[in-house]
């Protein structure tokens, strides 16, 4: 049938939860880290696109006037 576990010392259960505690805030600490830099990198991906709206409109027009300038349209 089911084998009951030998009983442990009640210092052993401290010990052993203490171990779970760690292990539990290390692995949360990781998981905060991966979030932060994927925020990071999103954060950075919203300033390009920013840079983008703003001045891109310029940088188009100046692309559009140097292939005008080559095909001598100007």
């Amino acid at each position: 049938m089911n084998n009951p576990e030998p009983m442990q010392s009640p210092e052993q259960n401290i010990v052993e939860q203490k171990v779970r505690r760690a292990v539990g805030i290390n692995a949360l600490r990781k998981i905060g880290v991966i979030v932060a830099s994927k925020q990071q990198a999103d954060t950075e991906k919203v300033s390009v696109l920013r840079w983008f709206a703003r001045y891109g409109w310029i940088v188009l027009l100046g692309a559009a006037l140097l292939v005008a300038y080559a095909m001598g349209l100007i």
